[in-house]
Order: C-alpha cells, then structure tokens, then sequence
C-alpha cells in the first residue's frame, strides 16, 4: 500500500481553509504521462497526518480544491464540473469514485478562480468535462461528455449500470454513499431521461491508487459534493454532518470516529471549520464513551429524574432510605412514569451529597463535613454500572466551591457523573446555617464552571452537567454573567422551591425572569408540598418542561 500512515492525534489541528488555485503552492508534479498505448500512471492518494485537517472553504470551487491537495499527490486524470451544473456534478462524482480520481470544479460562467494549478499539481494528463464544464484553455488534455449516463460509461469503462435519483436536498448524502467498486449513476430527481448513443473517446486505462486507510471525512451541511467525491475515491469513509456542527451530536459520528482503524479526521465545511473547539470535540467523539440514556451531549437528548439525600441517612432525603441496589431500582420505578409523557429518554439519577453542611464549624473551621471518597464510590460505580447518571452536591459552608470539588476529582472523572453547586449551604465570614440562606457570586461559580470544564476536556469526556441550586434571586447575585461559553458542560438552574404549589409556581416564574439560556430543574418535595405533583401534573404544570425532575 503506497499510504503514510500516522498515529492518531486530534489536538493535531491542520487548517487548510481557503486554499485555491490562486494562492495554493503548486507542490510536486507527476511526471508519468499517457503513452502512445493510451495507458496512463496511476493515481496516488495521501493521507494527510494523523490527527485533524479542517477544509473551512466557502467557495465549492476551493473546497474541492483543498479536499483534492488533502488526499491526493498525484493523478494523471481529473474529473471536471461546473459549479452551477447539478446534473454534472452528480454524474461526475459518480465518475470520479468510480475511477478513484479527484473531482474538481470549475466556477459558474464568468466568476471565481479556475482549478488550474491544482490540475498542474496533480500532474493530470487528461481532464473528463463532465456536463457543462469547459476544462482549461491550457495545459491537460480535455475530454467533454455531456451528464448522460451512457457518455459517461462510454469515457470511463464504468458500467454504472444502475441509476439513482436523488431528492434537491440529497446531493451530499448520495455521493457520500457511493460503491468505489460500483458506483451507481447519480441523477437529479426532475432530470429529463438521458440520452442513448452517445459516442465518447475513452479515458487511458491505469490502476486504482491504493486507498487511504483510517480516514474519515465529516461532511457538514455545506460540504460540496465534490469535495465528497474526491473522499470517496480516495478511499476515505465519509459521514454526513446534519443540523449541529459538533461532531459530539451525532451518533454515527462517534460511531465512525470511535472505530478502531480511524487515525485521521478531514472535516470540510465552512460550518465545521467555524466550530469552536472542533479538535476537542473530536477527540472526545472518538473515545466513543456515552453518557447514560446515550450520546454525548446532554440536553435536549434526554430528561433526568433524580433520588436526592445522603447515603446512608433518611435524614437528609430519599436516596438514603434504602442500600444501594434497592435505590436503583426506586430511581427506576420514580423515573418510569416519565417515559410515556415525554419525547426524549428519561434517565434516572442520583444527586448525592457529598459535603453536608453543619451546624457546627469541625476541625477545619468550615461547617461543612466532607464525605471521604470511599464512602461515596461504591454508591457512584454501581449506580453507573446500572446506567444512572450521578450528580455530586456540595454544601460547602464557609469554604469554596472549587476547593470541594477537587476533594472528588477521581469521581468527577467518571463520564456519568456531574456537580451541582447549593449556594444555600455558602456561608460568608460570620454566618451559620440556619440562620442565614447562604448565596454565592458568579465569580466563583464561573471559577467551578472553568475547572469542570478544563478537567472535562483534559480527560475526552462527554459533556458533563453543572447544576446551580436556587429557589431566591439573591442566592446566585450576578448570574446574568454565568460563564457558558463552555461547551465542555450543560449548565442547569434547579428550581428547590417547596411548598403549596402556588408558591412554587411563582418561584419557578420569577426565577426564570432574566435568567440566562441554561437548562433547568423542578423539584418535588414528599413531605413540604402541599401537595407534591405527579408525575403527569409535573409535566402539565411546569412549563416549559424541566430537564431535571428531581424528588427529596
């Protein structure tokens, strides 16, 4: 195989946007020729390092350009379209799998930057004008065909026996799952029946180029059919990139990108090469981990429904009323009922407390008692091992809320596993719980939304939910300045509100005044409501409908 292989490194960033014809370096050219026999030398294709290549280009005619200068050294034969030919561009990138050759592409008549150098970099003897194309006034060789199947065939040797029509809105989709081996002729869904008989001067016979191995090329919403063909016929696995540019979002992107031969990411696209942290994110859906209820993003791909309390202790709310297996099962049987009254998944979780806030200062002065790690672990591991997400809590008293979070770091390590942060439980210098509600600025919730986040990225892990307990605007002063350019984390406000349901609306209502994008939560108390919601009055009265539903 005539590939350079690499090991896979996705903080690796190559960004090869806005190369075309007119400023790309020419590179080396093939000096292999068609001889007089009509055979030619063989393609090359080249992956292009481990890691990550971004093709951001804008303009199909660069896009192709720069997928072209990715993945291919050389070939001596090209297949050339017209940019605002659709009929061509479908049946030349049938062409241009099918030979395992790049497919390029000119500008609309009397615009844009022509594909010239690329053409001269590639050492392309021979250019096939498919449709509309000219081909250059200089340099190869330029065979024109129109888009009709049988001139097509006719050039190439392909049989492309089988059509398909494809849908206005499938062009990208449709040439990403074309056969290299045998690849259907792509047509428009309106196009007229083509034309039978037509004669077209065959393509010089040469070899396919060795396929690249271990590249995946992401394909947005933006992404040329070109620039798709050009993948394909190099071999690469194409997947198509739909709605979100986070690679995170998708399924079969992770899927692809978990699968143990992929070394390399090509993502073309201007949408993906403007994704903030797109080299992250990346490597994060290439670890493959999911998140409980699936994915790995949190919102709005599932509803969470919560057992609150301390393990152990009844005292301090549900979760500790039974041993751990018999918690499972109540987390299920609580979080059930959800399943019919929402769309997405339902999750059931755990928020544990981890930090209890106390009445009395300890040995270290700060009214709060840390649990030890050990105490806590076995509750987390099982709860994950039975698919429950787990939201570690802190009370932190007169300490702050970074200094407890790291006590758990090991926890929080754990891709099912995320904070919640209970400013209640935040005394300042002088205070007691109990007889001041505690508050805490965003100062210091933005530092806890840094270091979650830092540790989220250093690790690949899926996003992970950051939860802001308030039931008083005083509680979180500043909040409009809540830090959420993180997308390493889901940060959710979780309503805590108790009492007759009145008061909990108004609660819910004034909370929500002003309030930044975040997710947010409901919480149903057994003994203080009057009375505590149902599940099916939960999801009728609480509007819009929470992403954490959580008892105590």
């Amino acid at each position: 195989m005539r590939t350079r292989g690499a090991a896979v490194s996705a903080a690796l960033l190559v960004l090869v946007a806005g190369c075309t014809d007119a400023d790309a370096d020419a590179g080396s050219s093939s000096d292999g020729g068609t001889t007089s026999g009509g055979t030619a030398s063989s393609p090359v294709a080249a992956e292009p390092g481990g890691g990550l290549t971004v093709v951001a280009d804008e303009d199909p005619v660069a896009q192709a350009v720069t997928t072209s200068r990715a993945l291919f050294e050389s070939s001596p034969v090209a297949v050339l379209v017209r940019a605002d030919d659709r009929a061509g561009q479908l049946l030349g990138a049938s062409a241009a799998v099918g030979l395992g050759v790049p497919l390029l592409v000119e500008p609309a008549r009397g615009g844009g930057a022509e594909p010239a150098e690329e053409l001269d970099r590639l050492g392309v003897d021979v250019v096939l004008a498919v449709g509309e194309a000219e081909g250059p006034d200089d340099g190869p060789e330029v065979r024109s065909v129109p888009a009709d199947v049988a001139a097509v065939a006719g050039a190439t040797g392909l049989s492309l026996d089988e059509e398909q029509a494809v849908p206005s809105d499938g062009d990208v989709a449709a040439v990403a799952e074309l056969d290299p081996d045998g690849p259907v002729a792509l047509r428009p869904e309106d196009a007229e029946a083509p034309e039978d008989g037509v004669d077209a001067e065959e393509l010089p016979e040469f070899d396919r180029a060795d396929p690249v191995e271990g590249v995946v090329l992401l394909a947005g919403d933006d992404a040329s059919p070109a620039a798709v063909a050009t993948g394909r016929a190099a071999g690469a696995r194409v997947v198509t990139v739909s709605g979100s540019t986070d690679p995170r979002a998708s399924a079969d992107v992770v899927e692809a990108l978990s699968d143990d031969d992929a070394e390399t990411v090509i993502a073309v696209g201007a949408g993906l090469g403007a994704e903030q942290g797109l080299d992250w994110k990346v490597a994060t859906a290439a670890t493959g981990t999911e998140l409980p209820g699936g994915g790995q993003l949190l919102f709005p791909g599932r509803m969470m429904v919560a057992l609150y309390g301390f393990p152990g202790s009844g005292a301090l709310g549900v979760l500790g009323e039974q041993p751990v297996d018999a918690a499972i099962q109540r987390a299920r049987d609580t979080a059930a009922p959800y399943d019919a009254l929402v769309e997405p998944p339902v999750v059931p979780a755990f928020e544990v407390i981890v930090t209890v806030a106390s009445e009395v200062a300890g040995p270290d002065g700060n009214y709060s008692t840390e649990s030890p790690i050990e105490t806590v672990w076995p509750w987390v591991e099982a709860a994950g091992a039975a698919g429950l997400y787990v939201i570690l809590d802190l009370q932190p008293g007169r300490t702050d809320f970074v200094a407890q979070a790291e006590l758990y770091r090991p926890l929080l390590e754990l891709p099912h596993v995320g904070l919640a942060l209970d400013p209640e439980w935040r005394l300042a210098p002088g205070e007691v719980h109990l007889t001041q509600i505690g508050s805490v600025g965003v100062e210091e919730v933005n530092r806890v939304v840094t270091w979650l986040a830092d540790l989220t990225r250093e690790r690949s892990l899926p996003q992970k939910l950051l939860v802001l307990h308030q039931f008083r605007l005083d509680m979180l002063p500043g909040r409009e300045d809540l830090d959420l350019s993180r997308d390493e984390l889901a940060v959710l406000i979780h309503a805590d509100g108790q009492g007759s349901q009145a008061s909990k609306q108004e609660t819910w209502r004034t909370l929500r005044q002003g309030a930044p994008e975040v997710a947010w939560g409901w919480k149903n108390f057994y003994d203080e409501d009057a009375p505590m919601l149902t599940p099916e009055q939960t999801i009728q009265q609480v509007l819009p409908t929470p992403e954490l539903v959580s008892y105590q």
